[in-house]
């Protein structure tokens, strides 16, 4: 079994609102940061877990996502392996 590292981006679905994005771009405007055109904000998630390969991993990690991580009506998601480590164990 290898341990892989997982980072899980959440993010809210292009043309949805986004109070949060928009307040935080409301700011960075009053502050004088002109050239921000749009802020979306999300979540990352890092995640360790054994599994038998890359491929396993990731269809476990798509698994979570679709059961919990993520609202698949509001959100998109996209998983990335960070690293993967023989289990010594």
């Amino acid at each position: 079994m290898t341990r892989f590292q997982l980072e899980i981006r959440v993010v809210p679905r292009p043309g949805l609102l986004d109070p949060e994005g928009k307040a935080i771009q409301s700011g960075l405007l009053s502050l004088d940061y002109p050239d921000v055109q749009e802020v979306r904000v999300g979540k990352i998630l890092l995640m360790e877990l054994v599994a038998d390969s890359p491929k396993s991993a990731l269809d476990m990690a798509t698994s979570m996502c679709e059961r919990l991580l993520a609202n698949p009506v509001t959100e998109d998601f996209q998983i990335q392996i960070l690293e993967e480590n023989e289990n010594s164990e």
